[in-house]
């Protein structure tokens, strides 16, 4: 029979209890009988009680008590009473203090299953409203971190959301400079692991004769001058996220071993004996193709299948454009409040030189551009090249759009996402702002507060 929820029945008289409870059961849901309020409080500190049906008079911990402790534990969380006759007024008060409903004994099998049908579906639609908004936070958070509103952006958050709360190991694939360790921090920080360590390491930036050893760790007289237990980035990354950036500069002897590790989640540090378990996810990222580099014996294939099972594609800057305004603004803000100083206009020159660029350093390289800019370092712009393709010029009115999307998304960083600031910034009405903020798809909460980097 299909489960229909959760309901505990809390009743010191043993017939009631099993009664109630079987007339639950038949009804589709999971019945949990319970003879005292002591005893109820271990299942329903769980979690996962859907409906509490509670008999007010009770030796000990009476229903009154047992009220004042699921409202402490879960104030959403509905008790039905079960009352005497001549209890009604007690019952009464009850639900003034947070009861959801009471029935009067002797207890009526089709009054109990029409009440906790009533009050599952309340708890539904909290448990539906606290999913969507709990969504929602999450939608936000990542918005403020991964700026942009190209579409490829807002793929790559789609993403993000969608696979960051699973176990499955990560490849992440991107160019210098596009943000590979942002990404991975994002799916840390929207998983269930995120209260455990995320621990990165450059695969790239270490000796081969070292990375072994900051991997796996060793034991004491693993080797000479190893004096001591020395714990490794695998272990130090257990219940939480481990981040192999530049993987493919990984030496050919530790991809086999990081093969099995990703297997068997175990490791053997240097010196070592029994296998050590683990429970940690993996992202690796790379900035090169490493099926051409498995293609090319330099990677082992079989890691790169195992990697592959979900891969993520950070987008070049050069392939988003539009985002350009918003990051250098971003960019801009934060530099002049860093170096303490007030933060340049950004001239129709400089906006058309930054969206012909090709950006091979990528969003890096832009923000090392907006530093500069607050430096006052006027001539640094003068040796950028131009986006190396054939398409044609933008109009000039694309290009007047985008200038005027600019100013208003520097206007609403700059104030805060306060309208009233920044239509007297702007001097607009403010029905002439909000046309214009439809027109450009600009959504004024993505400017309330900018803490962290895109």
């Amino acid at each position: 029979m299909a489960n229909n929820g959760q309901v505990i029945v809390i009743d010191n008289d043993p017939h009631v209890c099993k009664a109630a409870g079987q007339a639950l059961s038949l009804a589709g849901y999971e019945a949990h009988c319970c003879h005292s309020g002591d005893e109820a409080t271990g299942p329903l500190s769980t979690g996962r009680i859907d409906v509490v049906v509670c008999d007010v008079k009770m030796p000990g911990m009476d229903g009154f008590a047992v009220l004042q402790y699921v409202i402490d534990l879960d104030p959403d969380l509905p008790v039905i009473l079960i009352t005497g006759h001549g209890d009604v007024s007690m019952a009464v008060e009850a639900m003034r203090q947070g009861a959801y409903d009471f029935i009067e004994k002797p207890l009526s099998s089709s009054r109990l299953i029409d009440v906790v049908g009533r009050a599952m579906e309340k708890r539904r639609l909290i448990l539906d409203n606290r999913s969507l908004r709990a969504e929602v936070r999450r939608q936000d958070g990542l918005e403020s971190v991964i700026l942009g509103r190209s579409p490829k952006i807002d793929a790559l958050r789609r993403t993000i959301l969608n696979v960051a709360d699973t176990d499955t190991d990560i490849l992440i694939i991107g160019e210098t400079g596009t943000g590979k360790e942002l990404v991975a921090r994002c799916l840390h920080e929207q998983s269930r692991r995120q209260a455990n360590r995320f621990v990165a390491i450059n695969c790239g930036a270490m000796p081969e004769t070292i990375i072994e050893n900051e991997l796996f760790g060793h034991e004491p007289g693993a080797y000479t001058g190893a004096d001591r237990l020395h714990i490794g980035k695998f272990e130090l990354a257990d219940s939480g996220t481990l981040f192999l950036d530049e993987i493919e500069s990984m030496p050919t002897a530790l991809q086999v071993r990081l093969l099995r590790v990703l297997q068997e989640r175990t490791i053997d540090r240097l010196g070592g004996g029994d296998p050590i378990p683990l429970d940690l996810r993996v992202i690796a990222a790379s900035k090169e193709n490493l099926l051409q580099l498995s293609e090319e014996g330099v990677f082992r294939p079989d890691l790169y299948y195992r990697l592959n099972v979900v891969t993520i594609h950070i987008p070049p800057l050069r392939q988003r454009l539009e985002d350009i305004p918003v990051l250098f603004t971003h960019f801009l803000l934060k530099a002049a409040k860093k170096l303490e100083r007030n933060p340049p206009e950004l001239s129709p020159a400089l906006l058309d030189k930054l969206m012909r660029h090709p950006w091979p350093g990528n969003v890096r390289e832009l923000q090392n551009v907006a530093e500069r800019t607050v430096l006052g370092l006027a001539n640094h712009c003068e040796d950028m090249d131009p986006q190396p393709d054939t398409a044609a010029s933008p109009s000039l009115r694309d290009q007047l759009a985008a200038f005027e999307k600019c100013i208003l998304e520097q206007e609403l960083l700059l104030n805060r996402g306060s309208i009233r600031k920044t239509c007297a910034s702007l001097d607009l009405p403010r029905k002439t702002l909000y046309y214009k903020l439809k027109k450009y798809g600009l959504r004024r909460k993505d400017f309330l507060d900018r803490k962290q980097e895109g």
